[in-house]
Formats: C-alpha cells, sequence, structure tokens
C-alpha cells in the first residue's frame, strides 16, 4: 500500500525532511538523517517509475515477428537488400533547447529560448529514415513539409538512388520492414499507391512487412540509427537545416554504423485522397498479398499484371427514349412531351395500382421497373406517350413500334389506348402537334430513313429487327 490515501500523510511520497517532522510532532524526536537511515535499512530507496508493462499485445505478435525474421534471412542470404524504415519525432528548427548533457567550458552553457513555443512561420524537420541492415548504414531524408505517405515513399526513392543501386547492383527485390501505423501504415492507401509507381520505376519488387500493432520499438531502425541521432544532437540546439544535416552526417558507432542526411524541400501536404477505383486497380494487377497476414505482408509488383478487359455491358433491348422524343418522330417539342407524360403520371400510376389490386387482393410492395419473365420490360409514363405519338404522328404500325420498345405489338396496342383514354378522362390538353409526313412509316428501315434525313441516328439490335418478344400470358 501506498498509504492511507484519506490521510493527510502519503508516505511514500514524502522526503526525510518531512517525515521526520511528523514523527517528531508524534513524540518521536528524529532528524532529517535518522529518517533517511531508517528507510534505507528498511529497504526503501528512491526509484522512478519502471516501463516494462506492455498494454494489450496483438495474439499473432510472435508469428509476426518470426515471419519478418525469416523473410530478412532470405533476402540477406541471397544478397537482397532489406531495409528498415520509419520517420523520426518532428524537430523545431531555430534556437530551441535540446534534452541531454554535453561537455563543455565550466560555466559556459550553450544560451537557447526560454520556451519553446513556435514562432508563427516556424520551420521544422520531419527525419525519415531507412536503415540498411546488411551494410549497417543509414540514410535520413530530412523533410520540411507533412510527414505523409509520399515522403516515407520519396525517402526510399531517395536512398536507392543515391545509395541501394549501387550497393546492390543485381538486385530484382527489395525487402522494407516498418510499423503498422503512420505515414507508412498498412492501411495507408498513398503508401500502397507511392510503392506501387515506385516498384515498376525501379524495376523492383517491394516485399513489405508491418510490424504488428504497438510494437514499434522493435524496429531495428529505432535502437540501431535514431538513438545514434538523438545522442548526437543531445544539448545541441538545431538551429539550421545544415546543422541538422551535418549532425546526422557525423554518427558513426564502434560497430560501423554510418549515415548519410539529405535536405528534401518538397511540398508533402496532408489529406491525398486515393480513390477506390485506384485502390481497385492496384490490387488486382499491382499488389500481392502474403499467405500470412496479407494485411502486413503484401509484395508490388514491378511488372504488373496487364488490365482486363472491359466489362461488357449488354445491348440495349430497346430504343432510348431521349432519342424517340423528338420533333420529327413524335410531333412535338421534347419538353411538351415531357410536360405531357408529367400531367399523366398521377393517373397513370392510379390505374397500375388499382389493376394490381384487383388481380392481386392487395397493394404492390416494390415499383421498382423491371423485365417480365416473358421479356416484355415494363414500359414507363413517358413510354406510352411515345408510343401514342408515334403512331399518331407517323402511322407507324405496331410491329415496328414493337421493336422499338422491345415489347410485344399486343402491348403497343394496349398502350396507345390506354394512354388516349386518361388523356380524354382527365382532360388533359395536348400541345399542337407538327404536320405528320407525307407517307406513313410501315417498317424499321423506313423509319432508320426517315430519321436519318432528320440527323436522328436510331440504334436497334440486330436480334430485335426480326424477332418480336412472345406474347405475356
Amino acid at each position: 500500500m501506498r498509504g492511507d490515501p484519506e490521510s493527510p500523510l502519503v508516505w511514500t511520497t514524502r522526503s526525510a525532511e518531512h517525515l521526520a517532522g511528523e514523527l517528531t510532532a508524534a513524540g518521536h524526536p528524529c532528524s532529517d538523517s535518522t529518517a533517511w537511515r531508517m528507510l534505507r535499512r528498511m529497504g526503501f530507496t528512491q526509484q522512478p517509475d519502471s516501463r516494462a508493462q506492455e498494454g494489450r499485445q496483438h495474439p499473432e505478435r510472435d508469428g509476426q515477428f518470426r515471419h519478418i525474421a525469416g523473410r530478412s534471412r532470405e533476402y540477406l542470404a541471397s544478397g537482397d537488400p532489406v531495409i528498415s524504415g520509419d520517420s523520426k519525432k518532428r524537430e523545431q528548427v531555430g534556437n530551441f533547447g535540446q534534452d541531454g548533457r554535453e561537455w563543455a567550458p565550466a560555466g559556459d552553457p550553450v544560451t537557447v529560448r526560454s520556451h519553446d513555443f513556435p514562432d508563427k512561420n516556424q520551420q521544422h524537420a520531419v527525419p525519415y529514415g531507412i536503415y540498411d541492415e546488411k551494410d549497417n548504414a543509414g540514410f535520413v531524408n530530412v523533410g520540411t513539409d507533412g510527414n505523409t505517405a509520399a515522403l516515407a515513399v520519396e525517402s526510399v526513392r531517395r536512398w536507392w538512388r543515391a545509395v541501394g543501386r549501387d550497393s546492390y547492383p543485381g538486385s530484382r527485390r527489395l525487402l522494407v520492414t516498418c510499423d503498422s501505423g503512420g505515414s507508412n501504415g498498412c492501411t495507408n492507401k498513398a503508401w500502397k499507391a507511392g510503392l506501387a509507381a515506385l516498384a515498376q520505376e525501379t524495376g523492383l519488387d517491394i516485399e513489405v512487412c508491418h510490424f504488428p500493432p504497438g510494437t514499434s520499438k522493435w524496429n531495428r531502425i529505432e535502437h540501431r540509427l535514431f538513438c545514434q541521432i538523438s545522442l548526437a544532437w543531445r544539448a545541441r540546439p538545431l538551429t539550421s537545416y545544415d546543422v541538422i544535416i551535418d549532425t546526422i552526417g557525423r554518427v558513426s558507432t564502434k560497430t560501423g554504423l554510418t549515415a548519410i542526411a539529405v535536405l528534401d524541400e518538397n511540398a508533402y501536404p496532408t489529406g491525398t485522397q486515393i480513390s477506390d477505383e485506384q485502390m481497385r486497380d492496384i490490387e488486382e494487377r499491382c499488389l500481392r498479398r502474403g499467405g500470412w497476414h496479407g494485411e502486413w505482408n503484401y509484395t508490388l509488383l514491378a511488372h504488373p499484371a496487364a488490365p482486363g478487359p472491359a466489362p461488357q455491358t449488354a445491348p440495349p433491348d430497346r430504343a432510348r427514349q431521349e432519342v424517340l422524343n423528338h420533333p420529327a418522330l413524335t410531333g412535338l417539342q421534347p419538353g411538351d412531351l415531357t410536360a405531357l407524360a408529367a400531367a399523366l403520371a398521377i393517373p397513370f400510376d392510379a390505374g397500375r395500382e388499382q389493376k394490381y389490386h384487383l388481380r392481386r387482393g392487395r397493394r404492390r410492395v416494390n415499383t421498382v421497373r423491371r423485365a417480365s419473365p416473358h421479356g416484355n420490360l415494363r414500359t414507363d409514363v413517358t413510354d406510352h406517350v411515345l408510343i401514342l405519338r408515334l403512331r399518331d404522328h407517323l402511322r407507324l404500325t405496331v410491329e415496328t413500334a414493337a421493336v422499338l420498345f422491345g415489347i410485344h405489338p399486343t402491348s403497343i396496342s394496349h398502350a396507345a389506348t390506354l394512354t388516349r383514354r386518361l388523356i380524354d378522362q382527365n382532360a388533359i390538353p395536348v400541345p399542337p402537334a407538327a404536320s405528320p409526313p407525307p407517307q406513313p412509316i410501315r417498317t424499321i428501315d423506313e423509319l432508320r430513313k426517315y430519321a436519318g434525313q432528320h440527323g436522328i441516328e436510331i440504334i436497334i439490335p440486330a436480334g430485335l429487327r426480326t424477332t418480336l418478344p412472345q406474347k405475356p400470358h
């Protein structure tokens, strides 16, 4: 126990001076040093918290570690590059204090700003590091903008151009190990899209293995490169980008670690969106998921599969309404015909509902247009008005109209009769029509010829020109 929480004295948070004062007030005279010695004899010491207890662990954590280790050994054995990538903490550029201590003349510390509040146009550095496991070498791309997936991909690209292709001239693949979150996270679409483009650019199959969530501290770059960078600029203000680049470039260890740093002043704005269509294309052609936890382990291919054929759309089974709604075919202006159809909409739907109710004894539940089992496509009110006008204006035969609308000739007759009756019963005014052509239109060929003279192209599936739908039962 850490003492009684209701008591004003919480023993483990009291200093030796306060403990001695409390003992004296309780009738046990005691000095500070006596209280200190008593605590030591009882086995107490002053200790910081031990950050050894880890949070929730993924059940496949150990399995993924073993998978990463196995893939790394395979790549290294074949002479192919294995790199570890991650971004370091964003640093403010200026005369700001840095943690740690460094040797300096006594009484002459480096003078820095008294606070770390950034200025309005404060510059900052975003170091993204690449650690080459085989060569024990670090490469740091110091960005000046956002910590985004674009910066992460560009850092890998710069490493390959500056170091990788010369160190691994014959390699055709690259293994990248990184965290599961952040700019190079396993769910980051921009990270995958950028690597897909980089794989095709470099000719490398880029295999990616993510560490399980909550295990970023085990990423090799953390305890091989980043810790050395932190030691290099302890107590040293990062007053400029030159200081940052120079400090990282001087990093070295007894085990042979070397480091290179470059400045990246490109803009990497946040909020870049990768569409679902782009991701589907990448998933289908450029990305191959691993057999073990494909969300963590995948490969971006240098030579993606060719795009598949465009999906075949079903040929139309009738002429389009907007094509048939032409003054030369209906005798009405398009707007007049549309207005007439709108005026008929309510009585038309009411008649259908009544017919359905009488036939089935209940209301219709689904009113979506759909084809009947016998091939007749249900026509809407606009189709009915078009049928009536084509029949009246062109004196079109029911057989030819049936081909235009993909329904049986009997349905054409019913549609024209119903529409005429609804207009009369509801006293709906019909706009004045233009004069009909001198000769009736009897066949599809005559219709196409007549339409062509007025700049109208009527596309009718070849199969419907000679074959009419079966009459519905």
